[in-house]
């Protein structure tokens, strides 16, 4: 959901869904699920206590869909505000709100990649965007079907009808070429 028709096709579907339209509820759902469920978890880390707090956020953006105003703010931004209110809502209920000291923050492990890894990722990814480049043909096309969307061989040989022999010598040279180039 970044680009501004992502935004304004969530904010037409609720309105949509405020008539009792399922199938812009259905496409919503699609959209957002992922995110919201990612806000769930963030709130309630026991992952059944999320899917149920995510399944009441649902149950209220049905209900109260009219209630959105484009003028206030984005649809994504209302739909992450209604679940996470959900969510603390479930937290409270259950009587399971837990407070630290700030100081114990500092021994919690951060997983987020620092900056020095953050920029080398990008320099690898604009060398491979680069080697890519280089190759023949379709060849960064089998390479990116073989290995990015994950098919086998056989799918690969079948979608270009092609001999599956064809095929494998194909993307080996093809790897052996990624490989001279990167090093």
């Amino acid at each position: 959901m970044n680009s501004e028709d992502d935004r304004t096709t969530l904010a037409l579907m609720l309105t949509q869904v405020s008539t009792g339209d399922r199938n812009a509820f259905e496409e919503i759902y699609r959209r957002t699920s992922v995110k919201l469920f990612g806000v769930c978890l963030r709130i309630l880390p026991v992952r059944q206590e999320a899917e149920e707090a995510l399944q009441e956020a649902y149950i209220s953006v049905w209900q109260r869909a009219s209630s959105f105003d484009a003028a206030r703010g984005s649809a994504m931004t209302w739909l992450i505000t209604l679940t996470r209110n959900r969510a603390i809502d479930r937290l409270r209920a259950k009587g399971k709100i837990v407070t630290a000291p700030v100081e114990l923050a500092e021994e919690l492990p951060d997983d987020a990649p620092d900056a020095t890894s953050l920029i080398e990722a990008s320099q690898d990814e604009r060398r491979l965007a680069h080697c890519m480049s280089t190759l023949d043909g379709g060849d960064a096309g089998l390479i990116r079907r073989a290995f990015f969307e994950g098919l086998t061989y056989p799918d690969l040989a079948a979608r270009a009808s092609a001999p599956l022999g064809t095929i494998k010598s194909r993307i080996r040279r093809a790897l052996l070429k990624l490989r001279e180039c990167l090093s």
